[in-house]
């Protein structure tokens, strides 16, 4: 874990983080956080929540990551159009069985070449291969399956890769709010940051009880302070 240096910085770091995770946790805008600040009687502007985003979202979720328990083995991958600055983008995904995601992936094509470069992302950054790998019939995994040489069962279906295309709800609200992605860029960082928050926080309360969902809240809670504790 990589203490958080706030040097430099007018306001105490309980402000920043709070900021960085209202809009990081929620469907805000930057304008949106602002007024949230004023109501509790913090003045600043848009422009600061918006630099501390930038600045302190990377840290924020690299700790964030470092915590999470090793993913299941089961990978769920599939992958969303999005328009950025009129250019017709794919971001590729993958989650595991549990609904964590694993990883983003903002690319130009929707081949094999784009399979494999997510699916060796995947492996380096998880450090195994998956046991199943579930997708839709877009040949270009079975390509990339094939290309690599994985031993994993591989299943096709699309009602069998509901749990990552339910993955992509989050992000089209998010695309709606900021009214599309800036750069591709802008949109890898940004998605990685809000993956990264959502794993930590999305508790599923519809399917545990609701004084297991306050223990896991606070779990949730406590991972963010550790994450985001002052160096």
């Amino acid at each position: 874990m990589q203490p958080i240096s706030y040097a430099r910085h007018q306001f105490p770091p309980e402000i920043i983080w709070h900021a960085v995770w209202l809009y990081l946790r929620f469907t805000l805008s930057y304008r949106d956080v602002e007024e949230l600040l004023a109501e509790r009687g913090i003045q600043t502007s848009y422009e600061s929540v918006r630099r501390w985003v930038l600045k302190f979202g990377p840290k924020f979720a690299r700790n964030l990551r470092r915590q999470r328990p090793r993913p299941a083995s089961t990978w769920h991958l599939d992958e969303m159009v999005v328009t950025i600055q009129g250019r017709r983008m794919y971001l590729w995904r993958a989650v595991d069985n549990e609904g964590e995601v694993l990883d983003v992936l903002v690319q130009p094509r929707r081949d094999k070449a784009a399979a494999l470069k997510l699916l060796r992302k995947l492996i380096k950054k998880q450090g195994f291969a998956p046991a199943v790998l579930v997708t839709d019939k877009l040949r270009s995994y079975a390509a990339a399956h094939r290309e690599l040489g994985l031993s994993a069962r591989h299943e096709q279906g699309l009602r069998q890769n509901n749990r990552a295309e339910n993955s992509h709800q989050p992000v089209r609200r998010r695309e709606h709010k900021q009214q599309g992605f800036k750069s591709p860029g802008s949109a890898q960082q940004f998605l990685s940051m809000h993956a990264a928050v959502q794993n930590t926080f999305s508790l599923q309360r519809h399917l545990i009880s609701r004084g297991t969902f306050r223990l896991f809240r606070a779990k949730a809670a406590e991972a963010w302070q550790k994450a985001t504790a002052a160096a």
